[in-house]
């Protein structure tokens, strides 16, 4: 195999106890979105591990996201969120994956195609993004709901949209029949039991995101990014380093460069705020983050050398604060030159 200068270290046993920490928060069976290749960290793998620790129901975007992960398994549920456009009725006939309808024309479509076959659908209660509206549930006559769920747009924050959302939540519950009501995502699984009803939809937190303070301490970071040394070099007082010439050396400094950029996901918003650790120690980027490379003080490592390893301090409430890049966007942005390493057992 071809040595890879890249690697993204996983941790098996973080990502299921953070899936038991939210099933228990929850009050009710915790989902997991795994779109977007598993936020990143490869879908096919998040899912075995999470199924592996009880999850039964998983959560995509698209048909072609629900082919890559294949056939789950008797008792598992794969959900397929953008519903069934033009153009994806053969593969939702071929497939045992449940569509998620979100406009009264999908639930037409699947009338037609699928007359009596069970299927999610989304209800929009204020985030105004998919879902059929509170005013068009009559669409739904004769459809055999599996999950009728909503989807919170500020959970996040302190925001009345919550409870407002939740009140409408419960209006719908009670007037449109389902197998389970879900509405509550990692954020929502925070804000308390009440938004639980029968099944939660967690996504960020599976994989260290912190969506709100009462998740803080109970979930752990499961991505470690690490990245090979190409160099060691002093460079000389008064000399700089990078594109632009933006750091300076005050005295002569050791400097090691790794193999790691923002072609990689790492992104130039770094610079100046980002580290490396090796050795028990914190070593500080110096210079601008370059498409493939770094560059960062490591006189404090005085053993480091040229084929080690650093490991990127990518903790992702402190790297979203110092970047001003969202959570979401600091796992699904890693690029595919990092080697998926899962570690640690799976429990």
């Amino acid at each position: 195999m071809t040595h890879r200068a890249l690697c993204l270290r996983l941790d098996a046993h973080a990502l299921q106890s953070n899936w038991r920490w939210l099933q228990r928060q929850g009050g009710a069976p915790a989902g997991a979105a795994v779109k977007a290749d598993g936020y990143g960290l490869g879908a096919v793998e998040v899912t075995r591990r999470l199924a592996q620790a009880g999850c039964r129901d998983f959560f995509v975007s698209t048909w072609a996201e629900a082919e890559a992960l294949g056939p789950l398994g008797q008792g598992v549920s794969l959900i397929v969120l953008h519903g069934v456009g033009t153009n994806d009725c053969e593969a939702a006939l071929s497939g045992t994956a449940r569509p998620v309808l979100n406009t009264p024309r999908q639930v037409a479509r699947w009338k037609e195609i699928a007359p009596g076959k069970p299927c999610d659908v989304m209800i929009d209660t204020g985030m105004n993004r998919l879902g059929i509206r509170t005013d068009e549930l009559d669409v739904l006559d004769g459809v055999d709901v599996a999950t009728l769920m909503s989807h919170l747009a500020s959970a996040d924050e302190e925001s009345g949209l919550n409870q407002a959302q939740l009140e409408r939540f419960r209006a719908v519950r009670a007037a449109v029949p389902a197998k389970r009501y879900s509405l509550a995502n990692s954020a929502g699984i925070c804000l308390g039991t009440d938004y639980g009803f029968d099944l939660t939809r967690p996504g960020l937190a599976l994989y260290g995101g912190i969506p709100r303070t009462e998740a803080e301490g109970h979930i752990a970071q499961v991505a470690f990014p690490e990245a090979e040394v190409i160099q060691r070099r002093i460079v000389r007082a008064g000399e700089s380093v990078g594109y632009g010439a933006t750091w300076v050396a005050n005295s002569d400094t050791e400097v090691g460069v790794a193999n790691i950029g923002y072609a990689d996901g790492y992104l130039r918003c770094f610079a100046g705020a980002g580290s490396v650790m090796a050795h028990g120690k914190v070593l500080p980027l110096v210079g601008r983050v370059s498409m493939d490379l770094i560059a960062f003080d490591c006189s404090n490592a005085p053993d480091l050398a040229e084929g080690d390893w650093v490991t990127v301090d990518y903790d992702l409430p402190a790297a979203s604060q110092s970047s001003g890049l969202s959570q979401y966007e600091l796992l699904t942005g890693l690029s595919q030159r990092f080697e998926r390493r899962w570690i640690s057992a799976a429990s």
